[in-house]
């Protein structure tokens, strides 16, 4: 998009590029989401920005009212394979604020040096900056949905210090830490958190989103133990454990019919509403992204439903259901036990190895086993090869990981079917264009043949 494309955007308030570029406004210095609905600033006091944190790197603060920090992130980052795609899949999941820019660098096989140059010569700011966003908007959801001191929420956000923190949050938001929390709502409906109740979140999406077939998919999937679908179609929940960094969480996910407006755009998008129950608060962060995988929210549908809207076959498909999501993984062993030996040898797995929670909570009681338990088991064939690849690292599925590395090397493992390696390929590394082997799935359909195969199998021309 050029400049003139990006300003009719804001002109129309156009929520589809809501978090696919930023523009701020010279004569305020605020910095806002596509869809803000507040008055169309003129053209030439407009700036345009490709993330948050180019805006706040060049002195504008978050727009109160549109809440800019609150959207989807890019589309983009899901479909790009290069460094700068894989970087920012990796800043996401927290890797900068637990492993430094050095970590970054490491795992994505440059210097240091040359992961700074790519990131702020496309998108506006390097690594440190575009984690600082980040960390500036896990503050807000602390600050005004717990009752944690504003100490604990500073290091809870992925800050180094106090100080670091309240001057990130006045620059960012023009307001201290306690004026943020002060400006939570407070009257009918406000969500805020107790010991009892977690925190509450409203995961963003872009756009129609079609919640039933994505709650189908998981209550089809659900490993008993770790994964739980309750509720009548349309009401559903979905609640589960997580591993994470520091500690483990229970989630709980409600399922929408509809997404309400947002932002007042002529293209609305909506939520998912969400509590998280977490034994450390630093791992707000990546549990988030991790559902976000999870529940595909951060895809682009108008994109991915105007190339299949193109194509005969899939056109009444993608009319019936407009915004059909490809969902991800919060474990990349999960799809890949489950394809190898079902939902129920899962089951016995979790039973046998993975660890039980502390506080169980109804049918959750245990953590999905992770990669070292089970290659200790020595289970054999390409179930025990595969974890042991994994718990040695000579197999890497996390979001930044190369997509092609990887799946060489798991077809390089022995006895591990194409089929189990395109589902991993989609699930685990959240490729969007991933065609099952023996598919017929013409390349006209790419970059999204991932979806494409959702809805094929949807209407049973092509089978789970």
């Amino acid at each position: 998009m050029d400049e003139d494309t990006r300003y009719e955007a804001v002109r129309s308030r156009d929520g589809r590029f809501d978090g696919a570029f930023f523009f701020a406004v010279e004569t305020t210095g605020i910095y806002c989401r596509p869809s803000c609905p507040a008055v169309t600033p003129k053209r030439r006091n407009v700036r345009f920005f490709p993330t948050a944190a180019a805006a706040q790197g060049s002195g504008f603060r978050a727009c109160r009212r549109c809440r800019p920090d609150a959207v989807p992130g890019s589309a983009e980052w899901n479909v790009r394979a290069d460094a700068v795609g894989r970087a920012m899949r990796m800043i996401a999941d927290g890797v900068v604020d637990r492993e430094g820019v050095a970590g970054l660098a490491t795992r994505l096989g440059y210097s240091a040096r040359q992961v700074q140059r790519q990131l702020t010569g496309e998108l506006g700011a390097g690594p440190v900056a575009l984690a600082r966003a980040q960390r500036a908007h896990t503050a807000r959801v602390l600050l005004q949905t717990t009752d944690l001191p504003i100490t604990e929420i500073a290091f809870a956000s992925g800050f180094a210090s106090v100080r670091q923190f309240n001057d990130t949050v006045r620059e960012v938001y023009a307001s201290t830490p306690t004026e943020v929390r002060a400006a939570a709502p407070r009257g009918r409906g406000a969500r805020r958190a107790t010991p009892s109740a977690g925190i509450p979140l409203r995961l963003a999406h872009r756009g129609p989103y079609q919640a039933a077939a994505v709650f189908d998919q998981l209550a089809r999937e659900a490993v008993p133990g770790v994964e739980e679908v309750s509720g009548a179609p349309g009401g559903r929940t979905y609640r589960r454990t997580l591993r994470l960094p520091y500690g483990t969480a229970l989630v709980a996910v409600e399922e929408r019919t509809q997404g309400p407006k947002t932002g007042g755009g002529t293209h609305p998008g909506g939520w998912l509403d969400a509590r998280l129950h977490l034994t450390d608060p630093r791992d707000l962060t990546t549990a988030v992204q991790r559902l976000r995988r999870l529940f595909d929210l951060d895809a682009d549908p108008y994109a991915v439903d105007e190339r299949l809207g193109a194509d005969p076959r899939l056109a009444p498909l993608v009319a019936a259901r407009p915004g059909l999501r490809s969902p991800g993984s919060v474990d990349p062993l999960e799809p890949a036990v489950r394809a190898l030996v079902g939902v129920t040898g899962a089951e016995d797995l979790v039973r046998r190895y993975g660890k039980a929670i502390d506080a169980p909570c109804g049918s959750l009681t245990h953590l999905f086993p992770e990669p070292a338990a089970l290659a200790a088991a020595d289970l054999g064939g390409p179930l025990g090869a595969l974890a042991a690849a994994l718990a040695d690292g000579t197999l890497r599925l996390d979001p930044g990981a190369d997509r092609d590395d990887a799946q060489q090397a798991l077809l390089a493992l022995p006895g591990l079917a194409p089929s189990v390696v395109a589902t991993l390929r989609a699930r685990a590394l959240g490729d969007p264009d991933v065609a099952p082997p023996g598919a017929d799935l013409p390349d006209t359909w790419r970059p999204w043949r991932s979806y494409a195969t959702h809805h094929l199998r949807i209407t049973g021309e092509l089978s789970h």
